[in-house]
């Protein structure tokens, strides 16, 4: 799809649909609402006053022109109320009128800016978030199964003054690029198990690093207990799909030597292993490498954003299955640190894996480091299917990734890190063991793999809750939602400055 800024009145642009926008609570529209209320004969006001049309955060009314405007629909997006307003919202509300809009065979819609100026939306900020929104909203996964739609072919972003040009194609510019980046993670994610597996996982970082010139690297079965990583090895043992440990990794700062580390979560299909998950809704367990995807993605925007700084993505990629020479309740791994660890449940197999890839991390000098996963049903029992938990070791370092998350339009809740808690990760017979007690799940994961970050500062960001969507909402759609590739990137931009 193509999006384009241009100047001019929107009431004069030639296209399927023209979008304009009201707060809730407002009676009287103002600005380009008002010319074409006006150009309607006051059609919108009456609207208003039926009730028809109240501003609602997500209500799209459509009216239809009859030929008194260029434009044969006029949509008025309801911005909700204005106190509440964010740069979210204007994502969420370019999602719906959208797919409102594709759902009445509109292939060219022009819309005006929405929230540039209020409560301190900068004009480029707020075109960037129409495109995100737009792109995101409009997303559908169709390799096996054609859409029902025909898809909008062109976005007008109209602008009345010309000299505001040049910043909205900013807006534009990284708005697609980070959309096209969540896109691609979703996509991946999307993919059944049986085609997106740690090869094909390999393949994809592969493609990216030609496209966007990065470098890639994987380590094999072999390369992984050559330098003992007995966690990784472990989980994948019960699978014949070989593990491997894909690495990307863009330098933007040819001056520095040093890089930070976002590590992905690669679980291509979860079953549990021995401690076999129940049938019940195990296919959505393909989802169990979301980070991977993430972390994947965000090296492909960075990459085209160009930064001033070196970044580093690491995903360790397995499956974790039952089988005769699957990992057991009761054995003990030694991960690379040299930490032994007692497996106390195989389906606590995501924190294994990310030690040894947390380890790597460590050992290659990478600094701070951001790990994001599907790491515990309990962080979706606490904060539900909205918010991604995050731990940290580094509150600086937290409240940068809080304040990129809030950037990104993705909710983060900070989680504690009790020491106390450590308590429950002891064992009888090795360093550490893979679970703790009952109460505290996600807490207990984010400790363990404190225990393999040595003193390198480090987030640990857990969406087990929030990777996928059971419904549509705002730029959110059914099934994948490509949480953290946005907040990785805000992050990456943010450090380079």
């Amino acid at each position: 799809m193509e999006v384009k800024v241009i100047a001019g009145d929107v009431t004069q642009i030639e296209a399927d649909a023209i979008v304009v926008n009201l707060f809730e609570g407002v009676g009287q529209p103002g600005g380009a609402t008002a010319a074409v209320d006006k150009a309607l004969d006051g059609g919108v006001t009456r609207l208003i006053s039926n009730g028809e049309i109240k501003g609602k955060f997500g209500e799209v009314g459509i009216i239809h022109t009859l030929g008194k405007l260029p434009a044969g629909i006029v949509a008025v997006a309801g911005l909700g109320k204005r106190q509440d307003f964010t740069l979210d919202k204007i994502r969420g509300v370019a999602g719906e009128f959208c797919r409102s809009l594709r759902k009445l065979n509109c292939h060219r819609i022009a819309t005006i800016l929405h929230g540039a100026g209020i409560g301190g939306i900068a004009t480029e900020a707020s075109v960037e978030a129409i495109v995100e929104g737009s792109l995101l909203g409009l997303y559908s996964f169709t390799r096996y199964k054609k859409s029902e739609y025909e898809d909008i072919r062109e976005i007008l972003i109209v602008e009345r003054e010309e000299s505001k040009l040049p910043a909205l194609e900013r807006g534009v510019h990284k708005g697609k690029i980070m959309a096209e980046a969540t896109a691609l993670a979703r996509d991946m994610v999307n993919e059944p198990a049986n085609c997106m597996t740690p090869s094909r996982m390999s393949e994809v970082a592969k493609e990216i690093a030609n496209e966007h010139n990065l470098v890639f690297n994987v380590l094999d079965s072999n390369d992984m207990e050559a330098i003992g990583m007995g966690a990784l090895l472990g989980v994948a043992k019960g699978s014949s799909q070989a593990p491997k440990l894909i690495t990307l990794s863009y330098k933007g700062d040819v001056s520095s030597k040093n890089a930070i580390g976002f590590i992905g979560k690669g679980v291509t299909f979860d079953s549990g292993g021995i401690s076999i998950k129940p049938s019940e809704g195990m296919g959505e367990m393909k989802d169990d490498m979301a980070g991977g995807a993430a972390v994947m993605a965000a090296l492909s925007a960075i990459a085209q954003l160009k930064p001033k700084i070196n970044v580093a993505g690491i995903i360790p990629a397995t499956e974790n299955l039952p089988s005769g020479s699957a990992l057991k309740p009761g054995d003990v791994l030694k991960a690379m640190s040299g930490k032994t660890i007692e497996v106390i449940s195989t389906d606590a197999e995501g924190r294994l894996i990310l030690a040894d890839a947390l380890s790597y991390a460590v050992k290659q000098g990478f600094s701070p480091l951001v790990d994001v996963a599907t790491l515990t049903g309990a962080c979706r029992v606490a904060l539900g299917t909205g918010y991604s938990g995050v731990f940290g070791n580094d509150q600086e370092l937290v409240d940068k990734v809080l304040k990129a998350g809030s950037e990104a339009g993705e909710k983060l809740w900070q989680m504690p890190m009790p020491e106390e808690y450590k308590e429950q990760n002891k064992s009888e017979i090795a360093d550490i063991k893979n679970t703790g007690d009952k109460y505290g799940g996600a807490i207990t994961a984010a400790l363990f793999l404190g225990e393999f970050v040595d003193n390198t500062p480090w987030v640990h960001l857990d969406i087990a809750g929030t990777a996928s969507s059971s419904k549509e909402s705002g730029y959110v759609v059914k099934g994948a939602t490509g949480v953290g590739v946005r907040t990785l990137v805000e992050l990456a931009l943010s450090l380079a400055k």
